[in-house]
This record gives structure tokens, C-alpha cells and sequence, in this order.
């Protein structure tokens, strides 16, 4: 069975109807990146980052896996499919995607503000309760905070995914510009002779040689990415 890694990003989220980081109407342009999603920002007034994470979460209940994200879940069926998200939502997961390395952190889960990583203090938050405010504790008496890896803590899922890129025979990237790194860098892993298709609306700076370039939306760049090419592979 041929082995495919996904890379995806904010655009596959964003037909489903979540908010983007970059460009216009993004959550930057309510809220500054220093003040939401850096550890600094947390320490200088957590209350607000607490509420920042929790409206994201009250987001996530009126929107549902788009087309896209079940083609990837879909494509279970013929390829052995690994899909690196930087995206922090559950999309993936509810459209069926059984095998997903989160390089950003999971905004479903809260863990401890002493030891973010530590497995025994991330807990998943159910629907009905998906609110965390000051006082509410993780299992080691720290606060619980977003399992969110911020801007300059490290991504401790990074060598999972280049792992994940090895004897691979197809990697696909969608919706990301391949800004942030080390997430951008994983292009880098690829094998140079491992076919790589790009599916983006937007122009994206790609130095590779050989990027075969889908100027689509997610889901109708998935579309013509099965047809036109998946399909031809045995």
C-alpha cells in the first residue's frame, strides 16, 4: 500500500468556517499574537488568554469537517495516509482521519501550566464543558492552560512527523503558506525523487523543483488531486 503524508494548514480549516491567523479577518487582527498564543502573554494575563481559547472552542461546535478534510479520511481506504496538521481543531479527527500528528497542540485539550507535554496532566474536554478559568486545576495543581505550543516553545511533535516522512512515496501539502517553522522545514525531509503536490487558492514561495502546484481551494484541489492523479496510482 503506497504511503501518503498530508501536510495541512489554516486553509483546509477555513472552508469549514474558522477563522484564520494570517490575512484579512484573521484572528490576529482582534488579537495581537504577543498577547494570545506566546508564554509571555499568558504569564502577563491569563485570564485573557483562557477566554481567548475558550471562544475558539465554542467556535468549533457550529462547524463541521469539510469535503476536503473527508477526502483525506477517505483516501484511508487505498493509501496508508499520515496527516501532519498545524491546524489545533478536531476536523480531522471527526472526518475520520485515524492517524494525525498535531505539530500545534490539540485546542479540544487542556494540560498543566508547570509541565505542558507531560501526558498525565492533558486532559480532553468534553462538549458541555469546555470552558477553563482561573482556579480550575490540572492534576498536578497548576493551572490548566490551552495544550497549545505558542510561538517560541518548542514543537515537541516535530520528529514524529519527520519520521513519519520516511520511504514515503507522496506528500501533499494544503492550505498552509509555509511561513512558520519548523513546520515549512518538513519539505525539506522529502525525498527528492517523491512526487509533491501543493493545493493552495494563494501563491505560495516553494523553492523545491518538481512541485506539482494546485491553485484550488481545499476541497476542490483534493477533489482534482484524486482524479487527476491519485487515482493513477497503483
Amino acid at each position: 500500500m503506497k504511503k501518503i503524508v498530508f501536510l495541512t494548514g489554516a486553509g483546509i480549516s477555513a472552508e469549514s468556517g474558522i477563522s484564520t491567523f494570517r490575512g484579512g479577518g484573521g484572528l490576529w487582527d482582534n488579537y495581537p499574537v504577543e498577547q494570545v498564543a506566546t508564554p509571555e502573554g499568558y504569564r502577563e494575563n491569563p485570564a485573557l488568554v483562557l477566554e481567548f481559547y475558550n471562544k475558539r472552542r465554542m467556535q468549533l461546535l457550529d462547524v463541521v469537517p469539510n469535503d476536503a478534510h473527508k477526502i483525506v479520511a477517505a483516501l484511508e481506504n487505498d493509501f496508508d495516509v499520515t496527516v501532519v496538521t498545524q491546524n489545533v481543531d478536531d476536523l480531522h479527527e471527526r472526518a475520520g482521519s485515524s492517524n494525525i500528528i498535531h505539530l500545534h497542540g490539540e485546542l479540544m485539550k487542556v494540560c498543566s501550566s508547570r509541565e505542558p507535554y507531560n501526558e498525565n496532566y492533558v486532559e480532553t474536554l468534553s462538549p458541555d464543558n469546555l470552558c477553563v478559568k482561573l482556579g480550575d486545576l490540572a492534576a498536578d495543581g497548576s493551572q490548566k492552560r490551552p495544550f497549545i505550543v505558542w510561538f517560541g516553545e518548542a514543537v515537541p511533535r516535530i520528529e514524529d512527523a519527520v519520521w513519519a516522512l520516511r520511504d514515503i512515496d507522496i506528500f501533499v501539502i494544503i492550505g498552509t503558506s509555509l511561513n512558520v517553522y519548523p513546520a515549512a522545514g518538513l519539505l525539506n525531509y522529502v525525498p527528492s525523487d517523491v512526487p509533491v503536490y501543493l493545493i493552495d487558492p494563494n501563491e505560495v514561495n516553494v523553492t523545491r523543483r518538481n512541485v506539482t502546484v494546485i491553485r484550488k481551494g481545499a476541497s476542490e484541489g483534493m477533489r482534482f488531486l484524486v482524479e487527476e492523479y491519485l487515482s493513477k496510482v497503483k
